[in-house]
């Protein structure tokens, strides 16, 4: 995750501004911290087998999936049924999708358009091939198929960030040439552990830093952007190459490629899951969630990957454990939302109307229509759905972190914001400019691009360095007033949580025009703020025929009321996340201008906070 911050009112002092903590002048928006992926053990432990007992109770009837004409059309609790009554095997299923995934993907290793989807960057083929075997071998051994790991033999796309075992893991550039993971990610190791295939990487944007992207082309439609920085895991899932994927948010990097495809997803409160094995961008703010396309399928991902990881991600320790179980079907009744109020924040603001507007009188028609027919049938199965204030980020003793253009002094005179106190100490703990100089050393072409990045490696650690424990914790302290603040407006009001919608128009083409041209300014602000979202489809436009996307969000910890609540509203409303885009004609690939492996990424895109500060101060 992670906040953007504030408009500075401040001076600038010398020597030292965010900038300078960035390592140099915001080139491509964003930046990565590890040379090399860390590897991590397995999970801790493996999920209670009550916890298993209540899911797998929770699983379809055999008699109640409907026929699909194609196996990649299944979903994921259905594949799970079908495998353990041997009507599907792991092998068709893998082989359906690495067929689709040889059609439609394009060549692999590219970041730019390569002709086709670009969801995958690259692809384990025997290895994936060797993991559906093992799979079918265990179902056929397994007298009791409730004794089987849950998501046994189903493929997944993992994010370009993510450590997988042998992999490279590029992040979006191929300035990370050479970056082989040698141990699975945790998140990598407990799906493993769960029986997961895993396909290979999806891409990224570059050093992880847009959240419109280019070098995939959307599930619906590839002339358009498919949101970013989880690229490929917001396209894969939708466009059939994979039965979901992984993806990694700092900022809007799971729920905008989410939103564009028309998928489900989930962001995770800060803690909930581990992130050990990834590339981070700002420890302390990254999290990973799944991307499907249905939430009951993200719901059976994030019940594997949720849980306490203390030997490798200490965050996860301030996570409610056992974690709270996370729902997995719809509740019974024709009101299942009754007693749920669900409040509309009307300083959400959004970035076509800027600060003060109302932000459904700045959506475009398809859109305001799609939110008013969801809000809708969201009161037709219970929920009192409300407009309320929220808290608007903009006035200042509302918020002492995020937006705040006040600064914290130095002992050497100078000053940072908050956010910057918080953020670049976290960074330098786990050397983040350390880690990537030493990768340079060690891949010599690569440096250039990697300076470019990150600028004066040693320069940004030592200013990073200057932040004592004293600000740093005043740094915490304010982000804490935040959430509170916030916490605040939501009980004043009666809110359990809040509903928005991540985009208010169509997305704009991937080359040649506006990539966004209506989106939730605040964007990282359930980031900083450590709250979780989940993003589901409502409808389409009328136009291109793309995907209309909700969000549900709320305080720390409470995805399972949040996903509860979308599990509900899509059972009433299945139309939505069921459909299929049509398969796109493969082309060569278009040269364009400049190198293939960069973005044009406006600051105010940037995943990064730091950034995305500097772009609004």
């Amino acid at each position: 995750m992670s906040p953007t911050a504030s408009p500075s009112s401040a001076p600038q002092v010398a020597g030292f501004s965010r900038r300078s903590l960035l390592g140099r002048s915001a080139v491509v928006a964003g930046g990565v911290a590890v040379a090399t992926v860390a590897g991590t053990a397995a999970a801790e432990a493996s999920p209670p087998s009550s916890v298993l007992d209540r899911i797998n109770d929770g699983l379809p009837h055999l008699s109640d999936i409907p026929r699909r004409s194609r196996v990649v059309d299944y979903e994921i609790a259905e594949m799970i049924v079908l495998l353990r009554a041997r009507r599907l095997t792991s092998t068709e299923i893998t082989k359906a999708y690495l067929a689709r995934i040889d059609a439609l993907n394009g060549p692999f290793e590219t970041y730019g358009d390569n002709g086709g989807y670009n969801a995958f960057v690259r692809v384990d083929r025997d290895g994936a091939l060797a993991q559906a075997a093992a799979a079918d071998k265990r179902l056929r051994s397994t007298p009791r198929s409730r004794d089987l790991p849950l998501l046994l033999g189903i493929p997944f796309g993992i994010k370009d960030s993510v450590g997988v075992q042998g992999l490279e893991a590029k992040n979006g550039t191929h300035a990370y040439s050479g970056n082989v993971a040698r141990k699975d990610s945790t998140v990598v190791a407990r799906l493993r552990e769960a029986g997961a295939v895993i396909l290979g990487h999806t891409v990224a944007s570059a050093f992880s830093g847009s959240i419109s992207g280019t070098f995939a082309g959307n599930a619906w439609n590839k002339d358009y952007i498919p949101g970013g920085s989880s690229q490929g895991s917001g396209v894969a899932p939708v466009a059939r190459l994979s039965a979901a994927a992984i993806g990694e948010e700092t900022g809007g990097s799971i729920i905008m490629p989410s939103a564009a495809n028309g998928a489900s997803g989930i962001k995770p409160s800060l803690g909930a899951s581990s992130t050990a094995g990834v590339m981070p961008l700002s420890p302390g703010y990254d999290v990973l969630g799944p991307i499907a396309r249905s939430v009951r399928d993200a719901a059976l991902i994030f019940s594997v990957m949720a849980g306490p990881d203390g030997e490798n991600d200490p965050l996860t320790l301030s996570a409610p454990i056992p974690f709270p179980d996370i729902p997995i079907s719809a509740r019974r009744g024709r009101k299942p939302l009754a007693g749920t109020t669900i409040g509309v924040p009307q300083t959400d603001w959004m970035s076509r109307g800027g600060t003060g507007t109302s932000p459904a009188t700045t959506y475009d028609a398809d859109y305001l229509a799609a939110f008013e027919r969801f809000k809708s049938q969201l009161r037709s199965l219970g929920a009192k759905v409300v407009e309320f204030a929220g808290l608007d980020v903009t006035v200042p003793e509302n918020d002492p972190y995020f937006r705040t253009s006040e600064r914290l002094p130095l002992p050497d005179g100078t000053v940072v914001s908050p956010a910057t106190a918080v953020l670049s100490p976290n960074r330098y703990e786990i050397r983040y400019w350390e880690a990537v100089k030493k990768f340079a050393a060690a891949y010599p072409e690569n440096d250039a691009a990697l300076r470019r990045q990150f600028g004066d490696f040693d320069a940004a650690t030592a200013n990073a360095g200057k932040i004592p424990a004293s600000v740093r914790d005043e740094g915490e302290r304010r982000r804490r007033a935040l959430q509170g603040n916030y916490q605040k407006a939501l009980d004043d009001a009666g809110i359990d949580f809040m509903l928005v919608l991540p985009i208010g128009a169509q997305i704009g083409p991937r080359f040649g025009g506006q990539q966004l041209t209506n989106y939730r300014t605040f964007y990282q602000l359930p980031n900083a703020l450590t709250w979780p979202m989940v993003t589901f489809p409502i409808g389409y436009d009328s136009t291109v025929g793309l995907p209309i996307n909700a969000a549900f969000w709320g305080p720390r910890f409470s995805e399972p009321e949040i996903i509860q609540a979308a599990l509900d509203f899509q059972a009433a409303h299945p139309d939505y996340h069921g459909k299929a885009p049509t398969d796109p004609v493969v082309t060569p690939p278009v040269a364009r201008r400049g190198a293939p492996e960069v973005e044009s990424v406006p600051p105010e895109l940037s995943n990064d906070p730091l950034i995305g500060e500097e772009a609004w101060s």
